[in-house]
């Protein structure tokens, strides 16, 4: 089970009518039917979709405490919560889930992210290394750890995680563009030109890379 991004019960992207007519069809059925987690879910999930942190919170917390170990409540309400900037509340709810799910890299990510937000830079960087440890071949997991390093100015170490990720996903251009950034924080400028011209080829506008380009010379 792999917990990433809250969803909606439409198949396409819908408007924000269409979201709040939704939310008041699932109000509606919570208050006839009785109580069932995946709908107590879907209106949790929609108040995300709008916005409404503090109403999605309120029924992750009415769901959790009919059911204390629901994973997806646990993980939603951490990131609302993050969202929110309540780091010790989002670090608990993190740590909870990933107590029924170790293995889950959304909940790690979430938990480094969090980490990283309170200062905590070792506690960070312990995370994302077990994320490496723990799915060595999925390219999330070193981009993940690159990014934080690249935050951090670990540069020469942020490269070698973009170019595993790189090398696991080599048509991903976000991680194409990401690495030839470092490359030019590092002053590496024909490395940085060939991976820019690699996201070119795979796609990217030119056009939105011109800066780049430019610090390339």
């Amino acid at each position: 089970m792999l917990l990433g991004r809250p969803g909606t019960i439409q198949a396409q992207s819908p408007t924000r009518q269409q979201l709040r007519d939704s939310l008041s069809a699932l109000r509606e059925r919570m208050m006839t039917e009785p109580y069932s987690s995946d709908l107590y879910l879907l209106k949790a999930g929609l108040n995300l979709e709008l916005e409404q942190w503090d109403y999605a919170l309120e029924t992750y917390t009415e769901i959790l405490a009919r059911e204390p170990r629901n994973p997806a409540a646990l993980f939603y309400r951490a990131y609302a919560h993050g969202h929110l900037r309540h780091y010790d509340q989002a670090r608990s709810d993190y740590q909870d889930f990933l107590a029924i799910m170790p293995e889950s890299s959304p909940g790690r990510i979430g938990l480094a992210y969090i980490y990283g937000k309170q200062g905590k830079q070792r506690e960070a960087m312990d995370e994302l290394n077990r994320l490496v440890e723990m799915h060595p071949d999925e390219a999330l997991s070193y981009a993940s750890r690159a990014g934080y390093e690249a935050e951090l100015g670990y540069h020469d170490l942020a490269l070698y995680d973009w170019d595993r990720a790189v090398e696991l996903e080599p048509d991903n251009t976000d991680y194409i563009v990401a690495k030839a950034d470092v490359l030019l924080k590092l002053n590496r400028l024909d490395e940085a030109r060939s991976c820019l011209d690699m996201a070119v080829q795979k796609g990217v506008a030119r056009g939105g890379l011109r800066d780049m380009y430019a610090r390339c010379k």
